[in-house]
């Protein structure tokens, strides 16, 4: 019983740490060049699913069938996480380089041209379903959660040991009273054996 309530303990730690991980990731821009964003429709499925979280970083040069995001972020704007399908040199240079791109799950490439300076970065690998948690706990509720849930357990688990903390203490001071009892009680024998030697 002991070991299943220890291996649930660390099942509930460890899925804290990473909920308050993305959380912390997505809240607070403190990864650099890094971005964590979640990909909110089903447009790059099988290869993105939706609700995943895909890590994305600007890279100096993007190539055909690299899976790029871009547009702005914004609590109003959603950026568009898609697969370069062409790329429209431009004889200006890299930088004004235009590109087409689509979803592996569209029919059809995207309408809309994709400038160099709008792409935010291009997607090293993503977390599938991970998407639900952030968004979970980006709201209000799923943000008093996350600070509650650990507190609870936290608490908990502090009671706990410092029940076992005081249960050893009685046990210890137990078997030191009954240590003592027998001590006593030898005492009392040895006392009670010399005066039946002094009587004789």
């Amino acid at each position: 019983m002991k070991k299943t309530l220890k291996i649930i303990s660390n099942i509930l730690t460890i899925i804290i740490v990473i909920i308050a991980l993305f959380l912390i990731v997505t809240i607070f821009p403190i990864t650099g060049n890094y971005k964590v964003l979640t990909v909110l429709s089903g447009s790059m499925d099988p290869a993105i699913h939706t609700g995943s979280v895909v890590i994305v970083k600007p890279v100096a040069e993007y190539k055909i069938n690299d899976i790029i995001t871009f547009g702005k972020i914004s609590k109003t704007q959603t950026p568009t996480t898609h697969r370069i399908y062409k790329i429209l040199v431009s004889p200006t240079g890299e930088k004004n380089n235009k590109f087409i791109t689509k979803g592996d799950a569209n029919n059809a490439p995207d309408l809309k041209e994709v400038l160099q300076k709008e792409i935010i970065g291009k997607v090293l690998f993503s977390i599938p379903f991970a998407g639900y948690i952030v968004s979970a706990v980006q709201k209000p509720v799923g943000f008093a959660i996350i600070i509650i849930l650990p507190a609870i357990y936290i608490t908990f688990d502090e009671i706990r040991k410092i029940k076992n903390e005081v249960k050893k203490i009685i046990k210890n001071k137990k078997q030191k009273d009954t240590k003592q009892d027998d001590e006593i009680d030898n005492l009392e024998n040895e006392v009670d054996e010399l005066k039946k030697d002094i009587e004789k």
